[in-house]
């Protein structure tokens, strides 16, 4: 079991090894042997009742893209994006390049005044629509982080505003739902972190908002956009917050990187980047 996550398992003989990742009732295995895979198969269906649904190609409704020739893995959330348009009968909708605009601020304020306003937001999923952004956002879309983020902070009582902006981040996915992550094969694997945020940006009590991306295999593997729990009193301490919950989060990714045995080099010292002059 690796040390830092409980849901993943590894196996080895020799060189050869195999992963099982567990996420309460799905299992994905993986391996460089094919014997050893076939080997755990028949242990587990023969401890639990199981059912071997072949190669992996959805998950989670996470698609997955394999492009051996090239050594390329994506990750995509296509099909999940084009339900959730279906489903707020967005699928039509025109499309927006961002997924906020420029200088666009939020805050508590701007909930419903007035019988008629209250009304017109109570028959808005306005919770759902957030809730299932976030899914997206959590599993393969960095790029809505912020927003989404943002607009979470208003669930207990939305305005229009809100809601517009929600709307807009639909808006975006359907011109980006052919987004995906991709790796690429590399003998020279090291993650490295990028840190960054604003000062006082949260209009409600003038907190800040940091955000840290990290990659590996020229692709994104862990991403995060928070408002900050304390209020700084500079933007130089402010991203120095940031700086400093990017670098938790970087050295938990190694320790979990490093548990997985297989990565050569990994120990060497964690490059973290962070926009400071």
């Amino acid at each position: 079991m690796n040390l830092v996550d409980d849901c993943v398992y590894h196996k080895f003989s020799g060189s050869k090894y195999i992963f099982l990742v567990l996420y309460v009732v799905d299992i994905l295995l993986t391996t460089n042997d094919i014997d050893m895979l076939h080997e755990n198969k028949r242990f587990l269906s023969r401890n639990f009742e199981m059912k071997y649904l072949g190669d992996t190609f959805f998950v989670l409704g996470i698609q997955i893209h394999r492009d051996r020739s090239w050594g390329i893995l994506g990750l995509s959330q296509m099909n999940y994006i084009e339900k959730v348009l279906k489903r707020f009968g967005m699928q039509e909708c025109k499309s927006r390049d961002t997924p906020v605009a420029k200088g666009d601020k939020f805050n508590l304020k701007q909930f419903p005044k007035g019988n008629l306003k209250i009304q017109e937001m109570q028959k808005i999923s306005y919770a759902s629509v957030v809730r299932i952004l976030m899914y997206a956002q959590v599993c393969t879309r960095p790029d809505i982080a912020y927003i989404v983020g943002v607009l979470g902070r208003y669930l207990s009582n939305p305005g229009m505003d809100h809601w517009k902006a929600a709307k807009r981040v639909m808006r975006y996915l359907k011109r980006t739902k052919y987004y995906m992550l991709t790796y690429k094969r590399s003998d020279q694997l090291e993650i490295t972190g990028y840190s960054d945020s604003d000062f006082a940006g949260c209009l409600n009590n003038l907190r800040s908002t940091l955000g840290y991306i990290f990659m590996l295999a020229s692709g994104v593997i862990s991403w995060c956009s928070n408002k900050q729990t304390l209020t700084t009193s500079s933007i130089m301490v402010a991203k120095f917050v940031a700086c400093y919950e990017a670098s938790n989060h970087g050295i938990w990714l190694r320790n979990f990187v490093t548990g997985l045995r297989i990565v050569e080099g990994i120990e060497r010292s964690l490059k973290l980047y962070c926009d400071n002059k």
